[in-house]
């Protein structure tokens, strides 16, 4: 089995899987869109025809004839569905089938990244078309597939007789191929000889590749290799000599002839083959041995590690001039990497213009430099900013198939509204959100859509729906997902909570986003009934994990009978942050300035304290409560009269603390770093650390998390 650290190191291998799997994000959003309008158009068809025929043509020259074989099929299907223009076809039926392939496809592009594509030991039983299980029997579950379309072809062109099942055809499973495997370099000596004559299914296009495909899979078992035309790659003409004179191989190896057989009906495409014994080819391969070894030093036997003709020295002085392109694709380590040494210039930048030696000079000239180079700064973080910002439509389209699939099974007609899907966020942001989206779209088609005798009792559109929807706000992305349903049930939640002990203060002093809060807690859930998609209260969970993991937050809101909207906020960016210092006694701590509303000296009559010791002030006709930080991280210091220090109003998801601090030392901007794991068992997160970074003398602050700071003081 091939190393997955290998396979992540072929540029070629990991470019395939990038575009497949662009492509099946493409194909998936014209299905569902041609489902949705029960027709379509020739520009669609084309689209989805050059889609799997890109698919077949690559998967074909990376060797993955599983892939290569379905994704034919498919664009055997869409051809015909072009030429013949059928006026009966069953959408759903149709859609159904072709997303079967599309997961069919994107399942073996996670083997090929998890490096299981290339073990060829294979274990999986698969079962008949029909549903039973054939003893004994083991199936290719592209051949199954590739029969199903097959099938439905056959039925929309009139001819519904069924296409059989032969499992004699599949691919010996002791005969797979692998794209990164070595030429073994045997000695000629005592091999036999053999010459094969290969001819291709017509119009199967890409004659080249399919050749080089026979040669690569050759090599493994081969010491010498020849084949005419020589040049099967390089020459574009090839494809044509192929198509009318058959692809020449003449090659040694110590494998019997039933092997090398296997191994020609393993390929796909080939229509017919002659493979021959021969004592010897040197006659009939002059010009492509004298062609091989022209500027070889070695004696006048084979050179065994030459195996086709090798490039002529004016093709190697030939220049070919690359198309200009406006896109690039960049490797996203590239990216992180230049994300970090972006935040190191920041901090070195700090170390610079803030360094103590520089304290009570006067260095004018000093001064105008270091603010050319803070703005040099900011440009140059803003550029790398917008390079890894990618819009959050293609997480918010994957959206559609879940809820057209679970639409399906749960009976419940649902429209899904997408708003704001060019909306950007940070590329390792958008990978933390497909997975709460897809629970909380899942929850919102389980718990929170009624049926249609419900709806119609209810006096609501028969059809359901979920809005999802994106925007800026300051320096946050809001994501809302709402939907019409029956909204949650508070007396429900309430009593669940009650009896998990969840409950830390007097029912009548909670608030409804607070009730709604607990449907985000851990092994929380109200469903009666575990089904396929909810009832062990783990959706909510991940959900608020990994917004929690991107600095996010999640907000719940309902209105019983009329819907539930959850809104997940989350930061553009979690490398650089604009941060206010403040000091408290020696430390130094960073507040985010998103999240600071105001700051003021106080009166000391301003204070408020209530029967029960708790302080608080009364900002614009709200009390809000005060936190000392110097009594919530146990820092000495001179200053306890709010008078002499320094309140700064927090404002975080439409709730207000005020910190009190000794003073405020000026806006700096930071980089964010994370805490040392073994921290966690502290649990310093939930007390309002979110990370550290580093100041411009070297020392470190922590950066103070608003949330946190709120939840562990209300």
């Amino acid at each position: 089995m091939i190393d997955e650290s290998d396979i992540s190191k072929e540029p070629m291998l990991e470019m395939f899987v990038f575009e497949t799997n662009q492509l099946l994000e493409q194909l998936e959003e014209l299905l569902l869109l041609s489902e949705k309008n029960e027709k379509i158009g020739t520009e669609n068809i084309n689209e989805i025809f050059r889609i799997m025929h890109t698919i077949k043509g690559s998967s074909a020259m990376m060797m993955f004839n599983n892939i290569s074989s379905v994704a034919h099929s498919v664009e055997d299907l869409f051809y015909f569905i072009r030429e013949n223009k059928p006026d009966h076809l069953d959408y759903s039926t149709l859609c159904d089938l072709i997303l079967s392939a599309s997961d069919f496809v994107k399942s073996e592009i996670k083997k090929i990244q998890s490096g299981n594509q290339f073990n060829d030991q294979s274990t999986d039983l698969y079962v008949n078309e029909s549903g039973g299980e054939d003893e004994g029997q083991f199936f290719d579950p592209a051949i199954i597939l590739s029969n199903r379309i097959k099938n439905y072809l056959s039925s929309i062109n009139g001819n519904a007789n069924e296409l059989s099942l032969d499992t004699n055809s599949q691919n010996d499973k002791s005969t797979h191929k692998f794209y990164i495997s070595s030429y073994n370099k045997k000695g000629a000596s005592g091999q036999q000889k053999y010459t094969a004559k290969v001819y291709f299914v017509e119009d199967c296009q890409m004659e080249n590749i399919r050749a080089y495909t026979i040669i690569h899979n050759l090599k493994v078992s081969s010491s010498e290799i020849f084949h005419r035309p020589a040049q099967i790659i390089e020459d574009n003409q090839s494809s044509d000599f192929i198509v009318q004179n058959g692809f020449d191989i003449y090659f040694s190896t110590n494998e019997n002839e039933d092997e090398i057989r296997k191994l020609f009906d393993g390929v796909l495409f080939i229509k017919t083959y002659e493979l021959n014994k021969v004592d010897g080819y040197l006659d009939e391969i002059s010009d492509l041995y004298l062609s091989s070894s022209r500027n070889s030093k070695a004696d006048a036997g084979m050179d065994t590690n030459s195996y086709s003709a090798r490039e002529s020295e004016d093709e190697k002085e030939t220049s070919i001039k690359s198309l200009k392109q406006n896109l690039i694709s960049v490797n996203v380590e590239k990216l992180d990497k230049l994300m970090d040494l972006v935040g190191e210039i920041v901090i070195t930048e700090s170390m610079v213009t803030r360094n103590p030696d520089l304290i009570g000079l006067q260095l004018d000239n000093f001064g105008k430099a270091a603010r050319q180079l803070r703005k040099l700064n900011d440009e140059l973080q803003d550029v790398v900013m917008s390079i890894r910002m990618i819009p959050i439509a293609a997480t918010f389209n994957k959206m559609q198939r879940i809820v057209r699939d679970m639409g399906k099974k749960l009976s419940k007609e649902v429209q899904l509204t997408i708003i704001g899907e060019e909306t950007e966020v940070d590329k390792n942001i958008i990978e933390n959100l497909s997975d709460p989206l897809m629970h909380l779209i899942r929850n919102a088609m389980d718990h929170g859509i009624e049926d249609s005798e419900e709806r119609k009792l209810k006096g609501k559109p028969f059809i359901g729906g979920i809005t999802l929807e994106a925007g800026n706000t300051g320096g946050d992305v809001v994501i809302s997902i709402t939907d019409d349903g029956r909204g949650l049930n508070k007396d429900k939640i309430l009593q669940k909570a009650r009896k998990n002990g969840l409950i830390n203060k007097a029912e009548t002093e909670l608030s409804d986003r607070e009730i709604f809060s607990f449907i985000l807690l851990p092994g929380f859930s109200t469903s009666n009934e575990v089904t396929e998609y909810s009832g062990r209260g783990v959706g909510m969970d991940v959900v608020k994990k990994n917004i929690d993991k991107v600095g996010g937050t999640v907000s719940v809101e309902s209105l019983s009978g009329l819907g539930t909207t959850i809104k997940i906020k989350i930061p553009l960016t979690l490398a650089i942050i604009d941060g206010m210092e403040i000091a408290v006694g020696n430390s130094i701590y960073t507040l985010p300035t998103i999240c600071i509303k105001e700051s003021f000296r106080p009166e000391e009559r301003e204070l408020i304290i209530d029967p029960e010791g708790n302080e608080m002030m009364m900002i614009r006709g709200n009390c809000c409560p005060v936190v000392r930080l110097h009594k919530l991280f146990a820092v000495k210091t001179e200053i306890t009269n709010v008078s002499k220090g320094i309140i700064i109003v927090v404002e975080n998801d439409a709730r207000t603390v005020c910190l009190f601090a000794d003073q405020l030392l000026g806006e700096q901007q930071v980089v964010v770093k994370s805490l040392p794991k073994y921290l966690n068992k502290y649990k310093v997160k939930e007390i309002g650390v979110a990370g550290c970074t580093i100041l411009g003398d070297g020392s470190i602050s922590l950066i103070l998390d608003a949330m946190g700071l709120i939840n562990s003081n209300i």
